[in-house]
């Protein structure tokens, strides 16, 4: 089912749950519209805003994680949700 693009389960299941946080926070967006709030970065953002600074952390920890650490990829996704807790919260 996944061959035509060589994809593999976890590879599709990261896609799935990204697709569904877009989706989530699309209806957040239009039920619960939000104004934008300064945080420690001094620049105004939104719910959108703060999960794309996320997700491009998140990106960025675990690139850094498999080049610098031998340990369980599973590390980097605990310290990428402290990460994104942060943001959420203080960003």
């Amino acid at each position: 089912m996944l061959d035509w693009m060589a994809w593999t389960w976890p590879t599709a299941t990261f896609f799935i749950i990204i697709a569904g946080i877009l989706l989530t926070f699309t209806v957040l967006a239009i039920k619960f519209p939000e104004t934008p709030r300064t945080g420690i970065l001094r620049i105004a953002t939104t719910r959108g805003d703060r999960l794309f600074i996320t997700l491009l952390g998140s990106a960025f920890i675990n690139l850094a994680w498999l080049g610098l650490s031998g340990l369980p990829q599973w590390g980097a996704l605990v310290v990428c949700a402290v990460y994104a807790a942060a943001v959420f919260r203080w960003v």
